[in-house]
């Protein structure tokens, strides 16, 4: 009986150690995985960490003696305590997890969060550690998940990550920018004062924050020196520095530059701003034609009031928190989030912008609109999501602005070459007024001189054989003329410069509108010296009926009036010989600035094929470079696979000594 009694109490312990075991082998599990990983304690929520007691094998006994049930009181203690150091060991890896993100935040979050911030901490916790998979195939739900706005903890890291900045090359360079010197540093040393002057972090003269601030700033001046520096700018990475340090607020900017349309609207053009607000003002003469009605009759322009929601994404319009709010949503969808919510403030404003003239409207915007959200962006949000935003219009405006600011360019071009020409050819009719001037003082001298001599007639005569000569050499250097434009025009038609054959073109057009207006010139001359003529004979008229002169008088009359008409074709003729020699200077020029055409096409031809050689040589340079960096980058993965491999190695060791470690102890128990 005693041997059945001892047998009874060994199956007792034997089935309750092994409970024990089992216990202890999955408490000790649980915290080597939590060490091995701290990111896991992001996936449970803290229901999970707490151990349930596992029930009992059927072969167990249903009844345990004072002893057994000692023991078990004792393992429930235990297993108690290291639930709680599970707890503390997952809430230290998860503080170790969220500092350092900001320069300027919180101390610590609260211990006592309510369930909706924990869940919510929870879930932004698996998808920033699970943000590739997330990102391909829940983008739906992460947008939505962002228009509810991003906790302040995690925003560093989902900012770099909406925009893919967590790891730029870039990023490495920043400390060598940093030594060297900038053309806009005084700029950005003037500016730096003006932005965010009443936040703790900036607004001491030399602080921390307004270091940093032109740190960033003056860095991207050296990287893309077509912008420089542009204000407005500041607002943007000041924001970024209340979140994360200054390196990766520098990759975000850049990305932010080059991905996010920032870029071309902070160029010293600022094409992309008239773009915004063309495309803006469409949509409120679309959604708002009153309120567009009103704002035209008060001449109160877009940009009056819309320019500083695109150049700083309403970081100088609204409180932080709801621009912060507002950014988030920028970070993830990009401009339209801004013509959304511009649009939804008109819509909430409309009734009382009608009521008002154009100070009046500025006041509004000035000092009414930035507090009407205090209690919450919430309602902006929503409201700006019941907008009506169509890409596929944006896009067409996009095209119809720039075929608009194509033609203003065009006709400025014009209207410049057009005042240029209008001043030449005004030079051009003073000179003919003071030729016909001349002309008329000659006819009037003719006119006032009664007495003639023989002298005189001889001398009419002479210089009417002179004249008619001249009329005759003048006609012929007008048919040489006239076949040396011919002969211009052919060689000019010849040549092979087929790609300025629109500018060509213009410059011919441009000429034959010179060529008009001079012809109009001469022709008002030619009337001037047919009006002259005319007062002449009427004069020769009023002369034959008053005096009879005798036949010596009118031989001599009758040859000053031959004299006089003869004088006249040749004014006539020298007119037509001035306009064609105009016209040989204007082809020989025109022949001329082909000619500089064709060389400087030869030339840059000449310069881009050296350039093509150049960057054919860099190109293969940095594949080069680009084949070795390939090949060091797999060595290095190769090598921390191996590392990763011989930490899991070491893992595995260390669990089996724990379970040797166990096994011993139950074999001492039991002994």
């Amino acid at each position: 009986s005693w041997q059945v009694a001892t047998d009874k109490v060994a199956g007792k312990l034997s089935s309750t150690l092994s409970w024990v075991k089992n216990t202890v082998s999955h408490t000790v599990s649980q915290m080597a995985s939590q060490v091995a990983s701290p990111s896991a304690s992001l996936h449970t929520t803290s229901s999970s960490t707490t151990l349930s007691t596992p029930v009992l094998s059927p072969s167990s006994p249903t009844q345990l003696s004072p002893d057994d049930l000692e023991l078990l009181a004792k393992l429930e203690e235990q297993n108690r305590l290291l639930e709680t150091d599970s707890k503390s060991l997952r809430s230290v890896n998860g503080s170790r997890r969220n500092s350092g993100s900001s320069l300027v935040s919180s101390s610590s979050a609260s211990s006592n969060l309510s369930h909706l911030e924990e869940d919510s901490w929870i879930l932004w916790g698996r998808i920033v550690n699970e943000w590739e998979d997330v990102r391909k195939k829940k983008e739906k739900q992460v947008k939505e998940l962002v228009r509810k706005g991003i906790p302040h903890h995690f925003r560093a890291i989902v900012w770099q990550l909406l925009c893919s900045a967590q790891s730029m090359p870039i990023k490495d360079q920043y400390s060598e920018l940093l030594k060297m010197t900038s053309p806009c540093e005084k700029l950005i040393r003037r500016d730096i004062a003006r932005t965010y002057p009443e936040h703790d972090f900036f607004k001491e003269k030399d602080s921390l924050g307004q270091e940093v601030l032109f740190n960033v700033m003056k860095a991207y001046s050296l990287v893309d020196r077509e912008v420089g520096y542009c204000q407005g700018s500041a607002f943007i990475v000041g924001l970024l520095l209340m979140q994360m340090p200054e390196e990766e607020a520098f990759c975000v900017f850049v990305k932010l530059m080059q991905d996010y349309r920032l870029r071309e609207l902070f160029k010293p053009s600022m094409a992309e701003l008239g773009l915004c607000m063309y495309q803006f003002e469409c949509m409120i003469q679309e959604h708002l034609p009153e309120l567009y009605v009103h704002f035209q009759s008060q001449s109160f322009h877009t940009s009056m009031y819309a320019s500083s929601w695109f150049l700083t994404i309403f970081l100088t319009t609204f409180p932080l928190p709801i621009a912060t709010r507002v950014f988030d949503i920028f970070m993830s969808e990009g401009l339209e989030i801004v013509f959304r919510v511009g649009l939804a403030v008109l819509q909430m404003n409309q009734a009382e912008l009608l009521q008002l003239d154009m100070e009046g409207m500025l006041q509004h915007f000035q000092k009414v609109i930035p507090h009407q959200f205090d209690s919450g962006p919430d309602k902006l949000i929503q409201a700006s999501y019941q907008v009506k935003y169509n890409a596929k219009k944006m896009k067409k405006l996009e095209k119809e602005y720039t075929t608009i600011k194509t033609k203003e360019m065009e006709e400025q071009v014009e209207i410049k070459r057009l005042r240029t020409e209008n001043r030449l050819l005004k030079q051009r009719i003073e000179t003919l007024e003071k030729e016909s001037a001349s002309l008329a003082d000659r006819l009037i001298q003719h006119k006032c001189s009664s007495q003639y001599s023989e002298d005189f007639v001889l001398q009419l005569e002479k210089e009417l054989v002179q004249a008619r000569l001249s009329e005759a050499e003048s006609h012929c250097a007008l048919k040489e003329m006239q076949d040396k434009v011919l002969e211009m025009e052919k060689r000019n038609s010849s040549l092979p410069d087929e790609e300025n054959i629109a500018r060509l073109q213009e410059e011919l057009i441009a000429v034959k509108l010179r060529e008009a207006e001079a012809l109009m010139g001469l022709k008002e001359l030619r009337q001037q010296v047919k009006d002259l003529e005319e007062h002449w004979q009427r004069h020769l008229a009023r002369t034959t009926g008053r005096w009879k002169d005798p036949p010596r008088k009118n031989t001599v009359n009758e040859l000053q009036d031959e004299l006089m008409t003869v004088r006249l074709r040749e004014a006539e003729t020298l007119a037509e010989l001035k306009e064609t020699k105009q016209r040989m200077m204007e082809m020989e020029t025109q022949n001329q600035i082909n000619s500089n055409h064709l060389r400087r096409a030869e030339q840059e031809i000449t310069n881009l094929q050296g350039k093509v050689q150049y960057l054919s040589a860099q190109n293969k340079g940095l594949l080069a470079q680009l084949n070795e960096a390939k090949r060091r980058q797999a060595e290095i993965e190769c090598k921390s696979k191996e590392e990763v491999m011989a930490v899991r190695l070491r893992e595995a060791d260390r669990i089996a000594a724990v379970a040797e470690l166990q096994q011993h102890i139950a074999e001492l128990e039991i002994q």
